[in-house]
């Protein structure tokens, strides 16, 4: 997809784009806060959590992921084996990291359950990851890569 930096940053963008306000609004359901929190909050906490997951995917998770999930033998010729390969270690790393951010603002909102940190932490990974994934492969991931392709590399070869 992506052929120069300049297209790999804007492609990162635009999938964290789609995939914080998709998971930002899958926690604010799953943990009953939509309509406790004023669309005010809701904005601020888009936003934050949209520069956070920005940074990350754009210098440790994306570099990372891509890493792996070229240094395995699979035929990298085949695109839809790079799109899963691609999207599983991006979703994984994302998660894994998001989902302290997650356990943080569930700290320090008191709005844990009994259980420790660790257990909190690992269930806010499973159901993220549960959601994220198919939300992924299914929804942003080819939506991102429609509108990729039509604005960003179209725009490209008409000016090129």
């Amino acid at each position: 997809m992506p052929t120069t930096k300049k297209e790999d940053v804007y492609f990162g963008l635009m999938m964290c784009f789609g995939m914080v306000v998709c998971m930002t609004f899958y926690n604010l359901l799953t943990h009953g806060l939509i309509g406790t929190i004023s669309w005010k909050g809701i904005l601020f906490q888009l936003i934050l959590i949209y520069v956070i997951a920005s940074l990350l995917e754009l210098f440790i998770v994306g570099p990372a992921a891509k890493k792996i999930a070229f240094s395995l033998p699979y035929d990298k010729s085949n695109k839809a084996l790079v799109i899963v390969s691609l999207a599983f270690f991006m979703v994984s790393g994302m998660v894994l990291c998001m989902s302290l951010y997650g356990l943080g603002t569930a700290y320090f909102s008191n709005s844990l359950m009994g259980e420790s940190l660790l257990e909190n932490y690992l269930s806010i990974v499973m159901k993220n990851f549960i959601f994220a994934l198919p939300l992924q492969l299914i929804i942003v991931g080819p939506l991102v890569r429609y509108l990729f392709i039509k604005f960003v590399k179209n725009k490209r070869t008409l000016h090129a």
